[in-house]
This record gives C-alpha cells, sequence and structure tokens, in this order.
C-alpha cells in the first residue's frame, strides 16, 4: 500500500464515480478526526499491532466480517481487533485495483458492523509494506521521514554494497566459538552470533557501533559481570567501554522459563534485550516473538528493532526508541547446557513457509487429476460387435 495508490485509483483527478473507496472516503468525510500519514516507515508499520497491544493490555483477535457480527463487543473493556486484507505486489492495474476494490468493500462491513454495535472505536488502515518502492525515496526512522527531491540517487546501494563487503570480511575471519558463561565449573549460558551491532540517533543521523570484535574472536574474553543463572531465570550481561561516545555500556539478554498447561512442556524465552550506558537503560521487548523448548536453543537469521522486528521498545518513551540493535545469525541459550555446544536449534523460521505449501498443495491437485484421467481411461469398453455390410444388419432391441 502506497499514496500512489489513492492517486491511481481513488479518483484523485475528479473521477469520482471510478473511486475505488468509496467506502474509505466516506469513513473520513463522517469522522470527527481523520488523520492521514502520506508515509510511515516499515519498521512502524510492522510493530504497530504490538504497540497497541502493550497500550490495551490485551491480545489482538484476528477476525473477519463474518465473525464480527456474531462478536458482541463491551465499551467498558478495550479489544484489538485486526483485519487482514490482502494486496498482490506486482500485479497488474486491472488486478490490483479489483484487490483494492474488494478490501474497501470488507472496510464498509466492518465500519457497518460497528456502528449497529454502537460502541466507540478508532479504525487504523495502514499496511506492512510499500507497493511501489524506489531507492531514492527510501523512508529511514527518526529522519522525518517522506520524500526529498534532492536526495541523491544509488545511497541505498552504496549502503548495502558496505554492509556486503564488511560481511565478507568477517566470514574470512574464520569461525569463533560462543560467548559461555559458567556457574562453578558449569556451563549454563551460550551466546553466537555473527554480528552484533548497535545504533543511536543523533542530529538527525544514525551512528553505529560493532560490538562483534570485541565479542567474539581468537582470544578475545568479553566481561560477563552481572551474569546470573539457575533454574528459572538466566541473565547474560555483555560489558564494554567507550561504545559511541558512553564510558559503560552494557547489553543486557534477560531470559526465563516455565511450564505452559496447553503444550504439556516447558519453554524459555527472550523477555527482554536491554542497553545500560551512563545510567540510562534502553529496554526492548522480545517474549511474543523469541522463544523455543526450554530443551532447546534459540536461532534466527536476523533479530532486529527495525526490519521485520523481532524486538520492540517496551513503551513510546522509552529511551530505546532512539536505539537500533542488530543481531546477524544469531543463536542463544540459557538452560539445560550441556558443554560447550548449543543443543538442536528451534529456528524462527518455520519448516512449512507458504512457498512449500503452494507447492505441495499444486503437487496433489495435479496428482488428483492424472489420477482420475487414467482411472478414466482404464475404464473405456470398446465394441465387441461390428455390423457387416454383406451380412445380415445388427439389431438393436429398443425398449420403453
Amino acid at each position: 500500500m502506497s499514496i500512489e495508490d489513492f492517486t491511481m485509483y481513488g479518483g484523485a483527478f475528479g473521477n469520482k464515480q471510478d473511486s475505488t473507496f468509496p467506502n474509505l472516503e466516506g469513513a473520513l468525510m463522517s469522522s470527527s478526526s481523520p488523520l492521514v500519514l502520506p508515509a510511515v516507515s516499515w519498521p512502524a508499520s510492522a510493530a504497530m499491532i504490538g504497540q497497541l497491544q502493550d497500550q490495551l493490555e490485551t491480545s489482538p483477535l484476528y477476525m473477519d466480517p463474518e465473525t464480527l457480527s456474531q462478536l458482541r463487543l463491551n465499551a467498558s473493556s478495550p479489544a484489538l481487533l485486526v483485519f487482514r486484507l490482502p494486496y498482490g505486489i506486482g500485479a497488474d492495474l486491472m488486478s490490483a485495483k479489483e484487490i483494492l476494490s474488494g478490501n474497501d468493500e470488507v472496510i464498509g462491513q466492518v465500519l457497518s458492523i460497528m456502528k449497529t454495535q454502537s460502541v466507540p472505536y478508532t479504525a487504523i488502515y495502514t499496511a506492512l509494506r510499500p507497493s511501489q518502492e524506489a531507492a531514492s525515496l527510501s523512508v529511514e526512522v527518526g529522519l522525518g521521514g517522506g520524500r526529498s527531491l534532492l536526495q541523491a540517487r544509488g545511497g541505498y546501494r552504496e549502503r548495502e554494497r558496505e554492509r556486503e563487503r564488511q560481511r565478507r570480511i568477517k566470514e574470512k575471519a574464520g569461525i569463533y566459538g560462543p560467548v559461555e558463561f559458567k556457574e562453578g565449573e558449569d556451563t549454563c549460558i551460550l551466546l553466537w552470533a555473527k554480528g552484533l551491532s548497535v545504533k543511536i540517533l543523533r542530529s538527525g543521523h544514525w551512528e553505529e557501533h560493532d560490538l562483534t570484535p570485541s565479542t567474539f574472536g581468537e582470544g578475545v574474553s568479553p566481561k560477563l559481570s552481572g551474569s546470573s543463572c539457575d533454574k528459572t531465570r538466566a541473565k547474560l550481561v555483555l560489558n564494554y567501554e567507550n561504545v559511541l561516545g558512553h564510558r559503560s555500556f552494557k547489553l543486557i539478554f534477560v531470559m526465563s522459563q516455565r511450564h505452559y498447561k496447553v503444550s504439556s512442556r516447558r519453554w524459555f524465552t527472550l523477555d527482554a534485550v536491554e542497553l545500560e550506558y551512563d545510567g540510562t537503560k534502553a529496554t526492548f521487548n522480545g517474549t511474543r516473538n523469541i522463544y523455543a523448548p526450554a530443551e532447546y536453543s534459540y536461532r534466527c537469521e536476523s533479530v532486529t528493532n527495525f526490519r521485520w522486528p523481532l524486538l520492540v521498545p517496551r513503551s513510546s518513551k522509552d529511551p530505546a526508541n532512539q536505539w537500533r540493535v542488530s543481531f546477524e545469525d544469531f543463536q542463544i541459550q540459557g538452560f539445560n547446557v550441556t558443554g560447550s555446544d548449543f543443543s538442536y536449534a528451534s529456528d524462527c523460521a518455520s519448516f512449512f513457509s507458504p512457498g512449500i505449501w503452494m507447492g505441495l498443495m499444486t503437487s496433489l491437485l495435479m496428482v488428483l487429476v492424472l489420477t482420475y484421467g487414467l482411472h478414466m481411461i482404464m475404464h473405456l469398453r470398446t465394441m465387441d460387435r461390428f455390423d457387416d455390410p454383406k451380412g445380415p444388419a445388427i439389431s438393436v432391441p429398443q425398449t420403453e
């Protein structure tokens, strides 16, 4: 979804009868306090449900209009209702218009149901990513948003090339062992990552510091003072000095485990990632997204708070909103550690991705069609008698 979609399909040139968003436009016109943001950052859209969940202190309900019509809402208790609307990125103009028109019909159904229930509500219509992306129009979090006509083209590609170069340098440096925290003689916490980096927003620019050389590598022994672990809680504290102008800097991973009756097993969660610097603490929540069975380790290709975020600032006023953390090829285990090796890894990417499911369903459909065709061919019956022009004609009796 982009602002260009409303320009292209919303009848912005006077053709209101051709508008694809009549219900949405009507809702904005009748609203007492409408708000339209022409551009928002991807992380802000992706983290919006988590922020609303924290503010309302209630879990989101993923619904459709049919389910909403059967639900009775109470004005005294808040509710967070989420409706997912499809949109085909890369589709042609006609199919995109039809999809947006269908989405507008769903919006109209939802709004009419809310009116019949006579409860106050606030509706937010947004997307997880733009349908039209341009390198010169990229939106960075904290840089004010919007578009700049004087922005230099190719800046995004240059940054990507630099990141790729840094990644290759790290790969050539060799594979290093994980960070180990021992309680007595036994290892109780393991941490490994290909890259650890933090950024802070200063004067409209992001300043970055790479923590990887100070954490991993041959002969590197990070300070772990303040770390602790027991059967239900674990905390790993990485102590640094002179990070982005801060004399004292700590990167803290807080984990816990408990038994869940629904699954009948124990799970551990990464409750928070904290940054402590010069007496200030920035806290990122990770409980909802980072978890694994208690006897496993957790692994993810990318753990960040800004691009497909798994970490979310604890509140809108938390200092974490001024920071970016990025863990590349991240793996951690805080319980049931045996020796210096990780247990079986529970990956953040599910085994059956949407592409795999589509391939399996398509293959199954083709096998069913082939089986039906073979079945029909095997049951074909040919004629066992033929008409001889020199002999008597074949008589076929007709019965009423």
